[in-house]
């Protein structure tokens, strides 16, 4: 996919921030116990050897976070700056630039899926083609974690960490992102709701775990 439109501007808003957004999300991880225990669930269920996607990786705090639990993981992202900070700040890790309607893998290379609050960066009608997409990239029976804020809300940014930005939060419904899953091939196995925590702006945050479904056929 060509760099035009809204994914430029998200691209460009995130590589203006990409050095304050590090240094504000580095630890982040830190007082979200539930994230941390889906990512846990997300590894142990991972085919052995087979590495990890971070989709929307931001800084690489997450991919980083994944790889120091003993598995290869592979972080990609929109925005060329915040690759090169994780480059930097995770010299281990590898990274890749990439969106995720077009993502930078071949073909079954991943045994799962993390994507973070980066769907909420989609123009609406876009999250179909999003999912296919992972269900590409995905192993048979690999897993995917998504992440978002819950309500029909579109939360437009012009200034973030004292740049000027232009991004758009898309705020899903989980009953739209279960159907979307469904419809692309996806079996969910758990969909939650939880309320933010203190450190974390005012929203409802939803998780969907879902697999990459093989059709079978009876004898």
């Amino acid at each position: 996919m060509t760099e035009t439109g809204r994914h430029d501007s998200v691209r460009s808003s995130y590589d203006a921030v990409a050095e304050d957004y590090v240094a504000g999300f580095r630890d982040e991880l830190d007082h979200k116990p539930l994230d941390r225990a889906l990512l846990s669930a997300l590894i142990e269920q991972c085919e052995m050897a087979a590495p990890i996607a971070d989709l929307g990786c931001g800084p690489g705090h997450v991919t980083a976070w994944l790889e120091s639990k003993g598995v290869r993981a592979v972080g990609i992202d929109l925005s060329a700056e915040m690759v090169a900070v994780g480059r930097r700040e995770y010299p281990g890790v590898e990274f890749r630039k990439g969106d995720l309607l077009d993502l930078p893998a071949v073909d079954g290379e991943f045994g799962a899926v993390a994507a973070l609050y980066s769907i909420i960066h989609l123009e609406p009608g876009e999250l179909r083609r999003a999912l296919e997409e992972i269900h590409r990239v995905l192993r048979p029976e690999g897993l995917v974690l998504v992440a978002f804020h819950i309500g029909t809300e579109v939360r437009h940014m012009d200034e973030w960490f004292g740049h000027d930005v232009d991004v758009d939060f898309h705020f899903l419904e989980m009953a739209d992102v279960v159907k979307a899953m469904k419809d692309t091939g996806f079996v969910v196995d758990a969909r939650l709701e939880r309320r933010n925590h203190p450190e974390e702006v005012e929203t409802r945050r939803g998780y969907v775990l879902a697999r990459r479904h093989e059709a079978t056929t009876g004898a």
